[in-house]
């Protein structure tokens, strides 16, 4: 959840200020940087799972304000649509057995979470986007309560001028205007935390963009929006397309898109927040009091605040944070490319493969991303969102290769390598990366069991309505269970 937003409206002094303030912000960071002014080298890693609501039928249930008034714990809290909700896990670190507590301690949350959710008359499911998701789930009435949310409608439509087209083809097309960004409330994503040092923010940052195909080719969970089959994951169209600023003459002047890939190999982390403020305006224009110049001369941190919150509406799938915590400034990396679900060992699995990969990926003697053009990891991402475990990638020393291959024979060693480099017990490893090397063998993701589930169903002669629906169902029983979804059983 973002910064709580009160103010309303802004005048063109405002962003003039704001402007010129974010860019202060800029140069005291790079002056930070420069100087070498970061928390030491602490491998830390969090999580956030973002959640919907249901009742009992499968169906939405718009009343994350009555679930969280039950739920009365402040690591769940508010997200943009009224059937949202997140939980936060701390940070910790990797070593040992702690991903097997991890575990243990986002099933207990979740379970804790159902129960006082099932007062409130509703039910929580993991998953990229909820099957059941009707049109009229995704007006202006769906947008939290938060004033923040609807700050950010207005300033998106308005920029635009006119309505949003979604347009997504797959197996079916859909096609439809939207007056609010309410449809990107239906992109529901788990993400992965990782502190870094500065001078090794870029490899990271680079290794992380690699995987990004990878990590969605084995992790795609949402294959239906509005009833229509489109995308093994169409959270990455319909985030692109829902928050997109842009008019068609804008696009076809090759404007950027706020929900951006990027588009080239970086070497520092300054880079990335530069390109920020070159490239898109601010969205909510707002000041803080702190000068970070002063600041920074008193050898303290500042908070960057201006600089913090306009890259907060900036949504790369690998997004670079600044922060600080108990007066020290940190860098991290929010991995944002993977969708919640299937199940909380599905998700655990799925950051074990990220978090061992990476570490092997930035370790290495000649770093991958040396040998693969950028646009080549844009074409694997895009790719592995279309058609999940049917992708096919580009990849050094392997050519064209099927993603479960690619996996199997080169990234699922380097995981076991950089789990181990990381102190990762033998068993917690081998548990976790065995989930993803199921699903290789299988070639069964949350995606394909959905699309298998459905067309069962139709097959049994339920109109699809009613198959997404039943299909829901099914699909809470399941992630109930923790049975990872590749031994998710069809029918």
């Amino acid at each position: 959840m973002g910064k709580r937003v009160e103010r309303q409206e802004f005048t063109r002094e405002d962003r003039r200020r704001y402007r010129q303030k974010a860019h202060r912000c800029l140069d005291v960071l790079g002056l930070m940087l420069a100087e070498d002014r970061f928390d030491r080298e602490r491998p830390m890693t969090g999580l956030e799972v973002e959640l919907n609501l249901v009742n009992g039928q499968g169906l939405p249930a718009l009343r994350n304000t009555e679930v969280l008034d039950r739920i009365a714990d402040p690591a769940f809290q508010t997200e943009l649509g009224r059937f949202n909700i997140e939980v936060n896990v701390e940070p910790r670190r990797l070593d040992g057995d702690k991903l097997a507590g991890l575990e243990r301690e986002l099933r207990g949350a979740l379970d804790a979470a159902e129960a006082r959710a099932r007062e409130a008359g509703a039910g929580i499911v993991m998953v990229g986007i909820l099957p059941t998701l009707r049109e009229e789930d995704l007006g202006r009435g769906a947008l939290s309560e938060d004033p923040r949310y609807g700050l950010l409608d207005e300033q998106i439509l308005a920029a635009r001028g006119e309505d949003i087209p979604l347009e997504i083809s797959g197996p079916e097309v859909l096609s439809t205007l939207a007056a609010t960004i309410a449809p990107e409330a239906a992109c529901t994503s788990v993400q992965l935390h990782q502190q870094v040092r500065p001078e090794r923010f870029a490899a990271h940052w680079n290794a992380a963009q690699v995987l990004a195909g990878v990590q969605l080719a084995m992790g795609a969970n949402s294959p239906y929006l509005l009833g229509r089959e489109l995308w093994r994951e169409t959270r990455i169209p319909l985030f692109t397309q829902a928050t997109d600023m842009r008019s068609e003459e804008l696009k076809a002047q090759g404007v950027r898109p706020r929900v951006w890939f990027g588009e080239r190999w970086i070497t520092s982390a300054l880079d990335l927040f530069e390109e920020n403020l070159r490239y898109f305006p601010a969205l909510l224009p707002l000041c803080d009091e702190e000068d970070p110049v002063a600041v920074a001369e008193e050898g303290r941190a500042p908070k960057l605040s201006e600089l913090a919150l306009h890259n907060g509406t900036v949504y790369r799938w690998n997004r670079p944070i600044y922060d600080t915590v108990g007066g020290v400034a940190h860098l991290r990396i929010e991995n944002r490319v993977l969708p919640a679900g299937p199940t909380v060992v599905d998700v655990l699995a799925n950051g074990a493969f990220y978090y061992g990969c990476l570490r092997s990926l930035v370790e290495a003697h000649r770093p991958l991303w040396t040998r693969m053009p950028f646009r080549v990891a844009e074409e694997n991402f895009l790719a592995a969102a279309r058609h999940g475990m049917g992708a096919s990638f580009t990849w050094p020393e392997a050519g064209r290769i099927a993603a479960p291959d690619l996996v199997l024979r080169h990234l699922l060693p380097l995981a076991h390598e950089g789990l181990e480099s990381a102190g990762v017990d033998a068993d917690v490893r081998d548990r976790l990366l065995g989930v993803i090397e199921g699903r290789c063998i299988a070639r069964r993701n949350g995606a394909t069991w959905q699309v298998q589930q459905c067309a069962h169903l139709e097959r049994s002669g339920c109109d699809r309505g009613t198959a997404l629906r039943l299909l829901t169902q099914r699909y809470v029983e399941l992630m109930h269970s923790n049975l990872p979804v590749h031994q998710w059983p069809v029918g």
